[in-house]
Parts: structure tokens; sequence; C-alpha cells
């Protein structure tokens, strides 16, 4: 099969043939229809990683079943499937809580079982232990949620994870209540996810901070009620003047120890900033100010929406069923495997909200 492999830092993507395993136990075979080019992907491909092996790219992937391992009970071949990245194992004390997605013993082939992936005998890795820039994927069953069969896996493959993250950092990680008052820092796939969360959420006033006045515009469309361009202005005096103080909630999606900060700084006593941003391991940002040391505040971090995908999952996309969560308006562009390297320029360069590959012979 085809595949979009990482090698080195900052480096183009190598489109290679490669070969996979057939599934063993509880691992299932996907041949993918489609597969998501997230933020998340572009902070891998940046990491320096001395020593690691070769990986295939990819971690939103939707798809039909192919065959199933003789342990598989969840699906069977023709199911059409999502898959995530919070891959449980349904028995360890975060799981049995209600918090799979971070599981302490997530479910991986064994040190001393053949490799899922080869090219030419030398193994490859997957990315989050999914793969899914490649024409086929191998995970655990754990990793799949079923798809209504209605709902186009083009459009139904941005819940994968960037939508998940987004919404479900609103509905679940901060609970954002009706009448509220938001400020996302970001307009990339996630911060268009928390900005229709809040939405949905029934928040009075949603904030939309970003440098590109396109996605502003974006966010604007799909839910904000007021965009700030922070190239123009500092988007913590406009959000203490638009909001009259500060907001309920505010949410980093970026990453950054300045946004972070700008987040932290435009919450009003008693709010809650959550911070779904990847940062470098070695960045850190300054949260006590004399303003906020004697008042109550929160700061949590999200992982992933603090998703239960296996329920979320089909929740998010009922809504988009709905017409609620708007899905197809946050694709700007398709294409093939082969333009992969373009996709993640356009998206660093924020040319693109969301990109979704496609592959012959899908749905």
């Amino acid at each position: 099969m085809k595949a979009a492999v990482f090698h080195a830092a900052h480096q183009p993507l190598e489109i290679e043939d490669v070969q996979i395993d057939e599934p063993r136990g509880r691992e299932v075979l996907v041949r993918l229809v489609a597969s998501g080019v997230c933020g998340s992907d572009l902070h891998s491909m940046h990491r320096e990683r001395p020593g690691a092996e070769p990986m295939v790219m990819g971690h939103e992937g939707a798809g039909i079943v192919e065959r199933v391992g003789p342990d598989v009970s969840y699906v069977q071949p023709g199911d059409r499937v999502i898959a995530c990245l919070s891959i449980f194992c349904g028995e360890c004390e975060r799981c049995l809580i209600g918090r799979p997605n971070i599981c302490l013993n997530r479910p991986a082939r064994a040190p001393d079982e053949p490799p899922r992936i080869t090219r030419g005998g030398e193994p490859l890795g997957q990315q989050a232990g999914l793969g899914t820039h490649a024409e086929y994927m191998l995970a655990h069953e754990n990793a799949l949620v079923q798809v209504d069969p209605e709902i186009s896996l083009q459009s139904a493959v941005l819940v994968s994870c960037g939508v998940t993250t987004g919404v479900g950092a609103v509905f679940n990680t901060a609970q954002v209540r009706p009448g509220s008052t938001v400020a996302v820092f970001g307009a990339g796939g996630v911060g268009l996810s928390a900005v229709q969360g809040a939405r949905i959420a029934g928040a009075s006033m949603i904030i939309n901070v970003d440098l590109v006045p396109e996605k502003l515009e974006r966010a604007l469309s799909l839910g904000a009620t007021h965009a700030v361009n922070a190239s123009e202005q500092d988007p913590v005096e406009a959000i203490r003047e638009i909001s009259g103080g500060g907001v309920d909630y505010s949410f980093e999606v970026i990453g950054a120890k300045q946004t972070a900060e700008q987040a932290f700084a435009c919450i009003r006593p008693g709010g809650t900033t959550i911070i779904i941003g990847i940062f470098p391991t070695e960045q850190t940002f300054e949260i006590a100010g004399a303003k906020m040391n004697h008042l109550e505040w929160t700061l949590k971090r999200s992982s992933m929406g603090s998703n239960r995908f296996r329920v979320d999952m089909p929740k998010y996309l009922e809504l988009y069923k709905q017409g609620r969560l708007k899905l197809d308006e946050m694709i700007s562009r398709t294409g093939p495997l082969e333009e992969i390297n373009d996709f993640f320029r356009a998206m660093d360069a924020g040319e693109v909200a969301r990109t979704v590959i496609t592959f012959d012979g899908a749905e």
C-alpha cells in the first residue's frame, strides 16, 4: 500500500510502498476512505526524534472494515468506522472511572510480535498507534467507533480528532453553561470546533482571536459573535472591553506562551481557562498577576476533548445530521495522498481551515 512516511524533523514526507500485516487478536484492518490533515501532525513532524524509527503519519481516519482479528467483537467486515487516537484498554483504573482518553494501558503489539507495518522488512511506526496517511490502517478495535451509514466519511473524519478536541473541550472539560461568555484563541480546525461547541452550548458571547482576517471571517460564519485580529489590537484589552471586564471561559488552541498568558489574562474573576494547544516540552508560561492573586480562577488542560469517544462521537455526528454542527463548511481543500506536503504547507501558512485526504475507490 502507499503511505506517507516521516523520516526526519522538518523534512518532507515520502510517499512509499509499504507492507501491512494481517490483523491479530483484537486488531482491525480498515480500508481508508478519508484522512484528516491535523495540526498535531505538523507538531509531530517538527519534533526531533533521536533514534526513532520512521513512521507512517496521520491520526484522523475514516474508512471501511476489510478484515478483523479472531478476538474482535465490536465490528465486522463492511462496517464504516472512524478512528480515535484515544485508544483505550477498558480495564485500567482511568478507563473504569470513565476517563478512557487518559487510559494507563493503551493496547499495542508486544515487542516480541511482528510490527504492523514494514518497508523492505524494516519496521515502521504508526503515529498515535494509527498511521492514517495511508491506504490502509491496522489498529486495535478500541481505536474505532462505528459511523451511521447515512453520513459521508469525508465529513465524519473531522470528528476523528479536531472536532472532538474542540467541541469536547467546551462540553466535557469546561462544561460551558448557557448564557456564558467565551473567548477562543485560534481559528484553525480545533479553534473553529471550540467556537461551534460554545454556540451549541448556548454561550451568549463568543469572541474569536486570530491573526488572519479570512480565518476570523470563517469563525464568524460558524458562530463567533465577535472577532479580534491580534495583529491590530491587544486581544486581552479587546476581550475585556467587549465582554465588560472579562469572559467566563477562555480556550487556548494554538500552543504558544503568549496566547496562553493572554487566555488566562482575559477571564473575569471566577473564570476558567482551558489549555488545548500542544506546547514544546520545554515551554513555560506565566499565570501569576497582582490583579488575579487574590481571586478565584481555574486553569485546566484538555486532552482530546476529555472524550469518551464511543459515546461522544456519535453524538457529535448526530448534531451534524441536525445541521447544528457544521463539518462540510470547515473543509477548505481535498485531494490525494500525493499532495500531502503541500497540504501541510497550506496549513502552516494559515491558508486552510481543514484539509481532507481522499483515496481512490472511496465511498
